[in-house]
């Protein structure tokens, strides 16, 4: 256990608010909230290993759940614990109803106010372009460009925003499907793009519903999921969609592992039908350098970090600082996403 755990066990009639981070894994995560906190002395910082989280969470107001999974059993612990939240934006590990049962609020950081969405548009780019470019040596073999590409990006949400916005300088055509779509986009765009009555409306060149996803992707040389993990959507990059996909095209995940079906990619891979997979998620994490799919020379894989770099680490770590602080203060939570 840490020396900050323990000193947390030996203070317990101090007023002060307690923050829990669950795990070793992105450390920047508390190391960067520590520092935004330093200046209040009444709120503490603390990180314990994963499987200590379940001996310590008694003690604490306020988790950062990080890659935790947070069942009844864990739940259940937690006594004084008035918030759970993510250091970003997924969800899944949280038994939100359990949580609700015991007067736990759970709450997600949006990834539009932090920069999380950007970066993660970036990367999507990124493995895009390395797919597409494909070189192993110098020159060989001959790569392609984004150039008058159709890209599918499937969940219009925060992130597929901004891959959009991002993706049109390239000349791309843009198709996107969503749950449903407003009658104007509510998203403030850039005066570098065109706009109709303050809003944009042309960032999509055709849009589409969850209906449409199999014909959207016949139609598209790249297909990006941005989807968000739900009952719904588990599983499905599965066969019948992947089939459905132009011979060739590729497909790129920065979503959540479980929304792709592993045994489908690897049988399309091995076909050829599929032309290459990039992914920054994975069906089992930490990933598996021995898989099997890395024998393919048209994966590309990164490691979970698609949202993780300085600017968005800062700015997470500054909304985690002030929910501390209001909690402390007993004010209303501003800055985050209520779930229950």
């Amino acid at each position: 256990m840490s020396s900050m755990a323990e000193k947390k066990d030996v203070d317990k009639d101090k007023p002060i608010t307690r923050v829990l981070f669950c795990g070793p894994h992105f450390p920047a995560s508390q190391i960067y909230t520590r520092e935004y906190l330093e200046k209040y002395p009444f709120i503490q910082v603390d990180d314990v290993p994963l499987k200590q989280v379940p001996d310590h969470i008694g003690n604490y107001d306020l988790c950062v759940s990080k890659n935790m999974l947070f069942d009844s059993n864990v739940l259940s612990r937690a006594k004084q614990m008035k918030l759970i939240m993510q250091f970003g934006v997924g969800l899944e590990g949280i038994d939100i109803d359990a949580a609700t049962k015991h007067g736990i609020k759970v709450a997600r950081i949006p990834g539009d106010a932090t920069g999380n969405a950007a970066s993660c548009a970036e990367m999507a780019i990124y493995l895009t372009l390395g797919l597409l470019r494909k070189q192993k040596m110098l020159g060989e073999p001959i790569g392609e460009t984004l150039l008058g590409k159709t890209v599918f990006i499937m969940g219009f949400g925060n992130i597929g925003i901004d891959l959009a916005k991002r993706l049109k300088p390239f000349d791309v055509k843009i198709i996107a499907t969503k749950r449903s779509w407003p009658s104007n986009s509510e998203v403030l765009i850039p005066k570098a793009f065109p706009t109709q009555n303050g809003v944009l409306d042309d960032l999509v060149d055709e849009k589409g519903s969850h209906g449409d996803i199999y014909e959207f992707a016949s139609k598209a040389d790249i297909v990006v999921c941005c989807l968000s993990m739900n009952k719904e959507t588990v599983g499905i990059l599965n066969k019948p969609f992947i089939s459905s996909m132009k011979k060739g095209a590729l497909l790129v995940n920065i979503a959540r592992g479980g929304l792709l079906d592993y045994e489908a990619v690897v049988q399309h891979l091995e076909s050829g039908h599929l032309g290459g997979l990039g992914i920054d998620v994975a069906w089992k994490e930490p990933f598996d350098p021995n898989d099997p799919v890395l024998k393919f020379k048209n994966v590309i894989l990164t490691p979970h970090v698609a949202g993780v770099t300085e600017h968005s680490y800062r700015s997470m770590a500054k909304v985690v600082g002030d929910v501390a602080l209001q909690l402390h203060a007993g004010k209303p939570l501003k800055g985050i996403e209520l779930v229950n």
